[in-house]
């Protein structure tokens, strides 16, 4: 699922195609929204928030989508040839001089501005880790929220609601790079420690949202050097039974969250958890070169 930082390259890639035009046409895969509401319309913004993209427009509408596993969204010349079928696209949005198109995304939605501090998702997100007026001090205390003690680490990173636009790359990454297990409680961790976490998450998200930063493809920074790591890119994430980069112990991943569990990875020896259950579900992997 596409992260905070990839939407804000999306927004920035739109926006200069998008932004002061006036739409010529509109249509989204039915079901979806009444879209033929915004022909006429002249766009006032493309932001990205948390991980929906927000098109906003001079008279009053929204439109949110979100790109859940498998969506994207392309930028094409009028008349030039789409890369994916059209029967894939779920919103398709036509100025002068740009088409632009939606592909798979499962979440298409057209709404009154006006509505948006009351909206069932956009309402109860939690600060945005790409804002530029990112409110630290209100993500910890969703972190320390005592409804929230008994939650790990890495599903209070998945959860919209305590931070938004951490995906599953960064909530194995993050963790790792901090040396905190995945697995510990938010109630065993001192705020320092989540200001660690929130702050290199802001920075890993912001590296890979700088419009130079390489498309489609999310890579760790290494916080000591600020240069991206090689050959793989990444610390853990999609590493089961590799030898981690700092220690040389194999990676092992393993299934985290309730009812939609995800995949976690990370090192035993750099985040090793006090309290972890040794019959925690895990899975390894043959070793490979790394």
């Amino acid at each position: 699922m596409p992260e905070g930082d990839t939407l804000s390259r999306i927004a920035v890639a739109l926006r200069p195609y998008l932004a002061g035009r006036v739409v010529k046409a509109a249509r989204a895969r039915l079901p979806g929204p009444q879209v033929s509401r915004i022909v006429g319309q002249k766009i006032d913004a493309v932001d990205a928030v948390g991980k929906n993209l927000l098109i906003r427009f001079e008279g009053g509408l929204e439109l949110r989508t979100h790109l859940g596993l498998h969506g994207s969204w392309h930028r094409y010349r009028p008349g030039e040839t789409w890369r994916r079928p059209a029967s894939r696209a779920a919103l398709v949005i036509e100025v002068p001089g740009a088409v632009a198109v939606c592909f798979d995304a499962p979440v298409v939605e057209l709404f009154e501005a006006r509505t948006e501090p009351i909206h069932p998702t956009l309402s109860t997100l939690g600060p945005d880790l790409l804002d530029d007026d990112f409110d630290m001090a209100e993500a910890i205390r969703r972190l320390k929220d005592p409804s929230r003690a008994d939650t790990a680490v890495g599903d209070a990173l998945l959860d919209q609601r305590v931070v938004a636009g951490i995906g599953n790359v960064f909530k194995s990454e993050i963790p790792f790079i901090e040396r905190v297990s995945p697995f510990a409680k938010l109630g065993t961790l001192d705020g320092a420690t989540l200001r660690r976490i929130l702050t290199t998450a802001r920075e890993q998200l912001q590296a890979n949202a700088r419009p130079d930063a390489p498309a489609g493809r999310t890579t760790t920074v290494d916080p000591k050097t600020g240069a991206k790591l090689a050959p793989s890119r990444l610390w853990v994430y999609d590493r089961a039974g590799r030898p981690c980069h700092r220690c040389g112990t194999l990676i092992r991943s393993g299934p985290q969250g309730g009812d939609l569990p995800r995949t976690t990875y990370w090192c035993p020896s750099c985040q090793a958890d006090p309290a972890e259950d040794e019959s925690r579900p895990t899975r390894r992997s043959r070793a490979k070169r790394s």
